[in-house]
């Protein structure tokens, strides 16, 4: 009775210890997800400008407006008047552009944003050639360096937060798998004791890998409510993040950090059992 007593306060700190972990992993994988979403989000924003020649009819805009918005690469479209392209363009430079020169020397133009994976240079390249084709069209541009900047910051910060996952993964792994074991040592002389009185090894683990489930969801469920906290708390003081959220992926990333506390902590409670029912009572001390 005694041995169980003890076994308690080792089991709290083994739940308190993979949450922990997994609380940690949580965070991460939250930054990640939100670096997803904020890299999701500039490249949509990203305008393409369609300019037409000067003689093309409101109609004909209009027509094209409606071809490109039936192509895949479209999420949405906005005409651009000449007048409203000559008040924006006064607007930023801080005179009126028309009075200047005695005329509107800008374009009709339909502004595209497009969708995420067509925000690269060589998708661009090939969406220009597609419009160009159409004879009513001057010419389409967009902000050359900026796609390319951002091509580039983007995979490296992918690349650095892809590694920097990965390494937590692991460490996760081996701190879960040794928190566990070091919980299960205060049990090796319990589990002895009943395969020295005639119980079989599916009899001796059936309950550590059913008390290993219990305890692998409650840690789960600790980290997410932990996760939970932080998310709250960072969108109260930051509520654009609420804009960034992506409900799919934050529901596979709460049921990511359960599902690996509790396969890692019944894996490592089962070996630690085995290993402990193989071994000579003498090696136990």
């Amino acid at each position: 009775m005694a041995t169980g007593k003890r076994s308690k306060p080792t089991y709290i700190n083994a739940i308190m210890g993979v949450a922990l972990v997994l609380f940690l992993m949580g965070v991460l994988g939250w930054l990640v997800i939100n670096g997803r979403a904020l890299t999701r989000a500039f490249k949509e924003d990203l305008e393409v400008n369609v300019d037409f020649h000067d003689n093309v009819s409101d109609e004909n805009v209009a027509k094209m407006r409606a071809i490109l918005e039936n192509q895949p690469f479209v999420r949405k479209t906005r005409i651009i008047s000449k007048d409203e392209a000559a008040a924006m363009q006064s607007q930023v430079e801080g005179s009126n552009i028309v009075e200047f020169l005695g005329y509107n020397p800008l374009f009709t133009s339909i502004s595209l944003k497009l969708r995420e994976g067509y925000v690269n240079a060589d998708s661009l390249k090939r969406i220009r050639q597609f419009i160009m084709q159409s004879n009513v069209v001057r010419d389409v541009t967009w902000p050359n360096m900026v796609v390319d900047q951002m091509h580039s910051n983007f995979r490296k910060i992918g690349i650095i937060l892809g590694g920097i996952t990965v390494i937590l993964l692991i460490v996760v792994i081996f701190l879960i798998d040794n928190t566990v074991r070091l919980a299960m040592f205060s049990n090796r002389f319990i589990i002895k004791t009943m395969q020295m009185v005639g119980a079989t090894q599916s009899f001796i683990t059936r309950p550590f890998d059913l008390r290993a489930l219990v305890n692998g969801l409650t840690s789960g469920v600790i980290a997410v409510l932990g996760l939970w906290l932080v998310m709250s708390f960072a969108k109260a003081q930051l509520p654009v993040l609420d804009l960034l959220n992506d409900a799919g992926l934050l529901t596979l990333l709460i049921s990511g950090m359960i599902l690996l506390g509790v396969i890692i902590t019944m894996v490592s409670t089962h070996r630690s059992v085995v290993k402990y029912l193989k071994m000579h009572v003498d090696d136990l001390y």
